[in-house]
């Protein structure tokens, strides 16, 4: 028999503006996501991934399409199938007049939890986010990485199935992103499921069970982040940098290069077999070089494009 996702999305379209401006965002948009894992939406700036969650969420009403959240069809019956969800937003909006704890309290209350409910809750809360010890503190004492953590705790008190992330690391130092990177580790094995949307590649890479890649609304390819790098990219990258990369990559990289792409002074070349490469780097001038595996961050660069997006 098989599993009814947690999160279904079919066919979904959604665009904005009057007339002659109306821009598509999101275009036969569709996923599913099974409970447990953790889902992954990456995709250039403007793509269409916080639209997409907002949908899901029922906060925007689809011009076309068919979402089922928690089993509830969306806008529908949102309000009911929110019961069962977290949610981080990108930008954190704790109350800045109550403490960490009443932070948490009054969110309970968005849900029908009694305060004596909550009051045995926060504890747990409290020391999954590391925040014990600044449970009286209001939240402009907050560190940024701290307000992060609260955020997590917040979108957990109503005990979800399912955990709505927009960008949940952004702007956080590399301590306070492993630190959340645990605690959603932790999460999973809890069996909640993740959907989760990044611009840190690492991040996806070792989250993620299962993402998918869009661009201008549409997807362009899902699956696991191996698989997805095996299917789409070479297994080997050399990155060379400096005043005669771009001389060293044209001379030698097309005969021993599968593809050469250049962004400022490096050279990226794509390869199946880096050796015959490598024999010529320590002989040129002006080169230095990094030799690595090809990884989540390669193929979102060759499916999106270098180009910057605002």
């Amino acid at each position: 028999m098989t599993e009814t996702p947690i999160l279904s999305v079919s066919k979904l379209h959604k665009a904005f503006g009057v007339g002659a401006e109306r821009t598509s965002i999101i275009n036969d948009l569709s996923f599913a996501l099974r409970t447990g894992e953790c889902y992954g939406l990456l995709g250039p700036n403007g793509a269409g991934k916080t639209t997409t969650l907002r949908l899901c969420l029922g906060l925007s009403v689809p011009d076309s399409g068919e979402i089922r959240l928690s089993g509830k069809p969306i806008p529908d019956q949102a309000r009911t199938a929110r019961m069962h969800v977290g949610v981080v937003p990108q930008a954190d909006n704790l109350d800045p007049d109550f403490t960490v704890q009443e932070n948490l309290q009054v969110f309970g209350r968005y849900f029908g939890i009694a305060d004596a409910v909550m009051t045995q809750r926060i504890p747990d809360l409290l020391e999954f986010a590391n925040l014990s010890a600044k449970k009286d503190a209001r939240i402009g004492e907050l560190s940024g990485g701290m307000k992060r953590r609260l955020t997590l705790a917040r979108a957990l008190v109503n005990d979800p199935d399912l955990i709505f992330m927009d960008e949940p690391t952004t702007g956080l130092d590399p301590q306070a992103r492993h630190m959340i990177w645990e605690r959603l580790k932790s999460l999973l094995a809890r069996g909640k499921t993740i959907l989760l949307t990044t611009h840190f590649m690492d991040e996806a890479e070792r989250l993620c069970d299962r993402l998918a890649v869009i661009d201008h609304g549409r997807m362009i390819a899902e699956g696991s982040p191996q698989d997805l790098i095996a299917q789409h990219i070479e297994a080997e990258v050399i990155e060379a940098y400096g005043e005669n990369a771009r001389a060293w990559a044209e001379r030698h990289g097309r005969d021993h290069a599968a593809r050469i792409e250049h962004s400022g002074e490096t050279a990226f070349c794509y390869t199946n077999d880096a050796q015959s490469l490598l024999t010529t780097l320590p002989h040129v001038q002006g080169v230095r070089y990094l030799h690595r595996p090809a990884n989540l961050e390669d193929l979102f660069l060759k499916l999106t494009g270098r180009e910057m997006r605002d």
